[in-house]
C-alpha cells in the first residue's frame, strides 16, 4: 500500500490484513469488495462524538483518505467462430496499487 501523510503530527493507528485495512482496531474496510470498474475513493473521518465513520458527510475531521484503482481484468483469446466467447476474469486487488492519505489527528 502507498502509504502519504498529508500533514504533520499524530496519525490514526492502522493495520492492513489480507485486501482489507483497520483503523485503530475499531472500523475495518474490505477494499476488494469496494473496488469497482472505475476508481474508488472512500474518507474515513470523526464524527461529532469522536467516533469512526465512513464518508465526509458524517464525519467532522479527515482521519484517512483511501483511493482504489479500478478493476482490472484478464480477457480471453477471442472464441472460434460458433463457439460461446469466454467472460473477462477480474485481476484481484492487489494492495500495493492501493493508495492510503493519513491526516493528522491531534
Amino acid at each position: 500500500m502507498i502509504v502519504i501523510e498529508k500533514n504533520v503530527g499524530p496519525k490514526i493507528d492502522y493495520e492492513e490484513i489480507g485486501k482489507k485495512v483497520c483503523f485503530d482496531d475499531d472500523l475495518t474496510i474490505n477494499l476488494a469488495k469496494r473496488q469497482e470498474d472505475q476508481e474508488v475513493h472512500i474518507d474515513v473521518c470523526y464524527d461529532k462524538y469522536g467516533e469512526l465513520v465512513i464518508g465526509a458527510a458524517a464525519g467532522r475531521r479527515y482521519v484517512a483518505e483511501i483511493d482504489i484503482p479500478k478493476r482490472e481484468y484478464i480477457y480471453p483469446e477471442p472464441a472460434e467462430e460458433g463457439e460461446e466467447p469466454e467472460p473477462p476474469t477480474p485481476v484481484p486487488l492487489d494492495m500495493d496499487t492501493v493508495t492510503l492519505t493519513l491526516w493528522a489527528i491531534a
